[in-house]
């Protein structure tokens, strides 16, 4: 069956460009590969994707696309027709794409307006091994969304786009995978925005020495470090200049794909983090708001 089988990058619009470069390029460690066409990509060291994080300047912190892969021409084909069965407005049709890494793709909104990529054949980036005490992200670990309706969308990443899921957290957030690890995509209830994406660490020591610089660079963190219960995944949350959080993470669970079966894990303090020493909570990091580019398409 045709599905998606991994997240490949984030576009975001922010208004601080500069500051925003600065952020990722020095304080959380990707590496800038391209300045194209008004628009600045990054990549994970860690990861044969091209690029992680694509950046424009705009007036309004916005999503610009949230894109993800599957293996085949043929499954892009399959997954549009899926996409389109489930009533999603389609941006752009599948087709040869022309930006950075090329590749096979169409692009669609769901139903809560978010702006999504799916697609095959794109070019591999040049990847390397992240040696201890680097503290710098492998690659996107996952993407966590809001939804109006979150269970609907739960059903959608699951019946549309061929993910399974791996855990509830009460009835308040699913965690969805798409290949062997826990959680790819998670949902929670809230304005339709991107909650926060995540970058997978080698180990807890290259989370910690990340943290280290992120306080040189005088960022503090909003949440963390601790350790989740659902993919039993450490965590340190920051927020960028232009008000998007971001994760490192490390550990996270790897589990049969096929023949994992979901648990519901009873929310508490301890659920969210099993150690119970993180500074700050979920309360104290920024409260979500609908994005405001929500059903408006912008050029690849």
């Amino acid at each position: 069956m045709s599905r998606v089988t991994e997240i490949r990058y984030v576009g975001y619009a922010v208004p601080d460009m500069a500051a925003e470069r600065a952020f990722y390029r020095d304080a959380w460690k990707l590496k800038e590969v391209a300045d194209r066409d008004g628009m600045i990509f990054f990549a994970a060291e860690g990861s044969e994707e091209p690029y992680v994080v694509r950046l424009r300047e705009n007036g309004a912190n916005r999503i610009d696309v949230i894109a993800m892969a599957t293996d085949t021409r043929a499954d892009v084909d399959a997954l549009h027709d899926k996409v389109v069965a489930a009533g999603c407005q389609i941006i752009a049709s599948p087709h040869d794409l022309t930006s950075l890494g090329g590749g096979y793709g169409f692009r669609f909104f769901s139903v809560d307006g978010l702006p999504f990529e799916i697609s095959a054949d794109v070019a591999r980036g040049e990847k390397r091994e992240i040696e201890r005490w680097e503290g710098v992200p492998q690659k996107i670990s996952h993407v966590v969304l809001h939804s109006p309706d979150h269970k609907a969308m739960v059903r959608f990443f699951i019946d549309v786009l061929g993910f399974k899921l791996s855990d509830w957290v009460g009835e308040y957030m699913a965690f969805l995978r798409c290949n062997e690890w826990h959680h790819r995509i998670a949902l929670v209830p809230g304005p339709a925005t991107l909650n926060h994406v995540a970058y997978d660490m080698l180990s807890v020591d290259c989370m910690m020495r990340g943290m280290a610089r992120m306080k040189e660079w005088e960022f503090n963190v909003a949440w963390g470090p601790g350790r989740h219960t659902a993919g039993n995944n450490t965590f340190s949350y920051f927020v960028t200049p232009n008000g998007n959080m971001v994760e490192f993470t490390s550990e996270l669970e790897t589990v049969d794909f096929e023949h994992h079966e979901a648990k519901v894990h009873t929310p508490s303090a301890r659920t969210v983090d099993q150690w119970g020493i993180a500074q700050g909570s979920p309360e104290t990091m920024p409260k979500p708001a609908e994005d405001p580019g929500l059903f408006q398409a912008v050029a690849y």
